[in-house]
């Protein structure tokens, strides 16, 4: 059964760090990307980074451009997402997704519609 499980979401203050995991299962990482999204309350799920299904392409909004890091371990299945310099913005609930199979993209941040699994997600709180 394919599934992704999110995990390492908590509070942090301003400027903290976290380092968020999302684990596969039912696939392997090299037949899809991989893409981090987030949802603050009131506004639009959001692509933040994802990596590409060879682990060589990656792509950030630029809201998170230089903070943020996606990677990825095959022998774990898991890819991970990075967070530095944390900001009071970066407060939201974040998911991780895999892209639909024959996506030409490398790796995307959206359409939403691209993506066919998502994680349950894990809450991220910058706050001091």
């Amino acid at each position: 059964q394919l599934q992704l499980v999110e995990s390492g979401g908590g509070l942090v203050q301003p400027g903290g760090s976290l380092r968020l995991s999302c684990a596969a299962s039912g696939f392997t990482l090299d037949d899809y990307a991989i893409a981090w999204f987030r949802q603050a309350p009131g506004k639009e799920r959001e692509g933040v980074a994802s990596i590409s299904r060879s682990g060589s392409r990656y792509n950030y909004a630029d809201s998170v451009k230089d903070r943020f890091t996606i990677s990825d371990d095959f022998a774990q299945n898991t890819v991970y997402l990075q967070m530095n310099s944390l900001k009071l913005e970066d407060t939201a609930v974040y998911y991780c997704a895999k892209t639909r199979p024959r996506t030409p993209l490398l790796a995307p941040l959206g359409p939403l519609k691209i993506f066919d699994s998502w994680g349950q997600g894990t809450q991220v709180t910058v706050s001091s």
